[in-house]
């Protein structure tokens, strides 16, 4: 006989299984000021709408061939350290710098971006403090807070976590798409600094530090040289290269100087160089031409990490790479150093199999 379904005697709402809808209405309310305030003209308000507006012909006129330019992203085990701090101001300007400085690389301008922040229960506080992160990105990047959605998701994440994706759209002329097919040997690499462990690299970074060395959070890193903690040091957002990168190429409107750039996030310099390296070339570069930020160097120390390891994880100092012909090169670093983006040649080009050798 089948076991009759007990009956629930109260009546049960949203609410009750964990989703409080009139708080999601009241923060999704409340956030449209931010958002505003990364509107430009291009921009059609819609705060009751389904999707953002963004008007093309206002800003597209300069183009004859535009071609449009998306990426997504998010910020990984990163946020894993803004729950033990606490803080949840920066992580937002992370999940720009993913997105943007993915498409840039190709020259393109980045438009808008959207977000996604799920969490297990809407907090403000917490969730306005990274979407000020997202604001202050966007700023950085020059693109728009259009939309995004904020779900309630009780049971599928930990209470008091979250997770933030990212989705943005830019715009490039179609015979200036960065492709990196005209690099050649004899070509120099020039690389732009990182703010430290930037996005990538954490599931190893919270293996070394916590698991095995049983750190702390708040713990001081005086002892290796740092003059702060390492959850100051770990939570420093990723570097938006937009503007800087933006500068150059308006400088070269005529002239194709930057043949190739490459984002250096998970894989490193040696699995994110060749992606832009056409067949018959490779790259050779010297350790000696750049400081390698010094929580890399406790990285690798406490976690006893081979050389090799650390450079197929984390970006070791070099943010962004750009790729141009040796006879560029003083006029791209003096141009660069102008916007305060001091770049450093790091290697050049060789003949290879599109492969990255590290001296």
């Amino acid at each position: 006989m089948a076991k009759k379904t007990k009956k629930i005697t109260k009546g049960l709402s949203y609410r009750d299984a964990g989703v409080d809808i009139d708080t999601k209405g009241q923060f999704t309310t409340d956030i449209y000021s931010k958002m505003q305030t990364t509107f430009g003209p291009r921009v059609i308000e819609n705060p009751d709408g389904f999707g953002g507006l963004f008007a093309l012909n206002t800003r597209l006129k300069k183009y004859c061939q535009p071609v449009l330019v998306s990426s997504t992203d998010g910020v990984g085990t990163k946020l894993k350290i803004a729950f033990m701090m606490d803080k949840h101001d920066t992580i937002g300007i992370d999940l720009v710098a993913m997105c943007v400085n993915d498409i840039i690389v190709l020259g393109a301008e980045p438009l808008f971006l959207l977000d996604y922040l799920a969490s297990s229960k809407i907090v403000p506080k917490v969730l306005h403090d990274v979407l000020d992160g997202i604001v202050e990105g966007c700023r950085q990047a020059g693109c728009a807070l259009i939309g995004g959605e904020t779900p309630e998701m009780p049971g599928f994440y930990h209470e008091g976590e979250y997770d933030i994706a990212g989705f943005v759209v830019g715009v490039v002329e179609k015979d200036k798409v960065i492709k990196g097919n005209t690099i050649k040997p004899g070509d120099r690499v020039i690389g732009l600094r990182s703010n430290g462990v930037h996005s990538n690299g954490f599931s190893l970074v919270r293996k070394v530090f916590f698991d095995e060395a049983k750190m702390r959070i708040s713990q001081s890193l005086n002892q290796y040289g740092l003059n702060t903690t390492l959850g100051a040091e770990l939570i420093k957002p990723t570097r938006i290269y937009v503007r800087s990168i933006l500068h150059l190429l308006n400088r070269y409107k005529t002239q194709k100087i930057i043949k190739g750039m490459a984002h250096v996030t998970g894989g490193g310099l040696p699995d994110n160089i060749p992606r832009i390296l056409p067949e018959g070339c490779a790259v050779q570069l010297e350790r000696d031409r750049w400081d390698v930020p010094e929580i890399f160097k406790i990285i690798q120390n406490v976690g006893n990490i081979d050389q090799q390891e650390m450079f197929h994880v984390f970006n070791m100092g070099i943010g962004m790479v750009l790729i141009v012909s040796k006879s560029d090169v003083e006029t791209v670093l003096s141009d660069l150093k102008r916007v305060k983006e001091p770049g450093t040649v790091i290697g050049e080009v060789v003949k290879g199999d599109r492969v990255v050798h590290i001296n």
